[in-house]
């Protein structure tokens, strides 16, 4: 880590963060800044054990830009895929386009929730789930994308979507996508209805959010693009810009009658305020139900559109939050000091 600091290597922007004692900042290892000595340097792999460690910011570098954008070879490897999303690429391949599939496994794992081969595969079946819906025949489906039997074809579509290729139009096909923010890499997904899920990719509740999610739509989350994923995207850079308070993007949110009431309850709050789970309990008629209430906000899916950010404890403190409570308080300072001026 010091020789890619020292180095400044944009390779290993993202992997880790650089400390600095003597000015109290972080930066990203590629950082143009004068690099300090070397016992000045505290090494943390998170933005957030950089806040929580005391350190702010480099305003030069700006660590907090993209955290995770992997850069062109990300670029290249995902348009490789777009280019034959039938074949397959090897870790032979990789290493020809000079890429480290251990770099690969690594990324994909971390941001999208599945190795780059299992990405590559979810890609595949999405593409053949939509020529089933336009009417394709289902053998032929299978060897234009890269089966070479219509058993096996058969086996992993039922393997994704727990039905069979006769059956495709009864699946609900999930869109997911990963957004870059501020605060990290967002996994984002929607159906053709609208938004379903958008949280932090370092979420330690995200895998029970998608499973719940799986079972609510009774559908299957495949990687690919959706015009609602395009939306929110445009308007979260709004949002973090300072150019938008409010989402327009169409949501699809289902949940048990109370969490829902929750849910829409949290999207009366303005940006820049704040309100109590007292406040919300009694307004829903169900004073002295703050727990419930609680457990509501922890199980909202569609993170800051949602914004259960807004929800704060009786006096002020500012209890918990699902993506950690340092992401917390930027939402809520960029609101206040951004948005509202605005």
């Amino acid at each position: 880590m010091l020789r890619a600091t020292m180095a400044k290597d944009t390779a290993y922007d993202g992997i880790f963060f650089a400390c600095v004692k003597t000015t109290g900042i972080f930066c990203r290892p590629s950082c143009p800044a004068r690099k300090p000595l070397p016992r000045n340097i505290v090494f943390h792999a998170s933005v957030r054990e950089c806040l929580l460690d005391g350190y702010r910011p480099c305003k030069r570098c700006r660590p907090l830009a993209n955290v995770g954008s992997a850069g062109p070879w990300l670029d290249r490897l995902l348009a490789a895929v777009e280019a034959d999303p039938s074949g397959r690429v090897t870790d032979a391949d990789l290493r020809a386009m000079d890429i480290s599939p251990y770099r690969a496994r690594r990324h994909f794992q971390q941001h999208f929730g599945l190795t780059f081969q299992a990405y590559h595969r979810a890609r595949r079946m999405g593409l053949a789930l939509g020529a089933l819906r336009r009417g394709a025949d289902s053998a032929a489906v299978g060897y234009d994308h890269g089966f070479e039997s219509a058993s096996g074809f058969r086996e992993a579509f039922e393997r994704t979507f727990g039905t069979t290729p006769g059956r495709s139009a009864d699946v609900t096909c999930i869109h997911s996508r990963t957004l870059e923010s501020p605060l990290g890499p967002l996994v984002s997904c929607a159906t053709d209805a609208g938004v379903c899920l958008l949280e932090f990719a370092d979420r330690p509740a995200l895998e029970r959010q998608l499973a719940t999610l799986r079972r609510r739509l009774r559908g299957a989350i495949v990687p690919g693009g959706s015009p609602h994923l395009d939306h929110l995207e445009r308007e979260l850079a709004e949002y973090f810009d300072g150019a938008r308070a409010d989402f327009t993007v169409p949501l699809l949110t289902p949940g048990t009658p109370f969490q829902e009431r929750v849910w829409k309850t949290l999207r009366t709050i303005p940006p820049g305020e704040t309100r109590s789970y007292d406040w919300i309990a009694r307004t829903l008629g169900r004073p002295g139900g703050q727990r419930a209430v609680g457990r509501a906000n922890g199980d909202n899916r569609v993170a800051i559109v949602v914004p259960c950010h807004r929800v704060v404890r009786t006096g002020g403190a500012l209890g918990g939050y699902g993506g950690g409570v340092w992401r917390k308080r930027f939402l809520l300072d960029l609101e206040a000091e951004t948005l509202v001026e605005a």
